[in-house]
């Protein structure tokens, strides 16, 4: 491990030991996490004790669903389930993709992210149950399908809707994320949706156990999982600059040669 690696592994370690951090995620979606990055990601989270969430690129990305298998993912999540008819598509392939006893290990999330899955989250609900998959309100998200910034996110109007789907994971008893622009200014927010229903929340790469909202350590923590990204940003960062660069030598080299045979 590199020096950024060893200092994400010691965050890690304290912020799972104290501030209720449960695991790191990676996407095959929007964040377009490569191969040799999560690899890394797995390894860091495995010394840590933590488990990992990846979310695939949509509701039917079967290829997704069996690299997470593969990669022994713990979360899985799926972006854009706007429709019942979506959602079966993602609880179809997973209970395809996925041996019964491996399900067990694994839980199944779908997102939450648009006004038009909103809409529809009773029946969205329902079907959820029936085929044991939980729900990540995305704010950010959700925000832009409404025509609003990011500004939105902690505003008394958003916690309205992230409560009405906490509603329909109390009735159904299904897992409850909520995630998108996760800051300690979401603190309050947070808690106002965990008196009906939370169960974990996440910043864009730290997921963290909602209980941590019952103490006074959720500030320390969220500044802990900032930590972590920007390190990961910079580790990513140096890693491609290194692989753009090592053969600058050689082709100034040849570029050299076919210049001297020109003239």
């Amino acid at each position: 491990m590199n020096t950024y690696e060893k200092q994400m592994l010691e965050i890690l370690k304290r912020a799972g030991a104290n501030y209720g951090v449960v695991a790191v995620k990676a996407e095959f979606e929007a964040e377009g996490t490569r191969v040799d990055e999560l690899l890394r990601l797995l390894e860091i989270a495995h010394r840590a004790d933590l488990k990992v969430a990846i979310k695939i690129g949509g509701c039917e990305a079967i290829r997704d669903l069996i690299e997470c298998r593969q990669y022994g993912a713990n979360y899985i999540i799926a972006p854009m389930v706007e429709t019942p008819y979506a959602l079966s598509k993602f609880i179809a392939g997973k209970d395809k993709f996925y041996p019964a006893d491996e399900k067990e290990d694994t839980d199944f999330l779908f997102n939450v992210e648009t006004r038009g899955t909103y809409d529809q989250i009773q029946e969205l609900g329902e079907l959820a149950a029936k085929g044991q998959t939980g729900m990540v309100f995305g704010r950010v998200d959700f925000a832009g399908s409404m025509g609003h910034s990011r500004d939105f996110v902690n505003s008394d109007e958003m916690v309205g809707y992230v409560c009405g789907v906490a509603e329909v994971a109390k009735k159904h008893n299904l897992d409850l994320v909520v995630g998108g622009g996760v800051s300690p200014d979401s603190i309050d927010p947070l808690r106002r949706v965990r008196a009906i229903r939370l169960d974990r929340f996440e910043t864009r790469k730290v997921i963290f156990d909602a209980a941590v909202l019952d103490g006074e350590e959720a500030r320390q923590g969220m500044e802990l999982a900032i930590e972590f990204e920007l390190l990961w940003l910079k580790n990513k960062r140096d890693y491609y600059r290194t692989i753009a660069a090592e053969d600058e030598a050689r082709i100034a080299m040849m570029e050299a040669r076919q210049n001297a045979k020109a003239s």
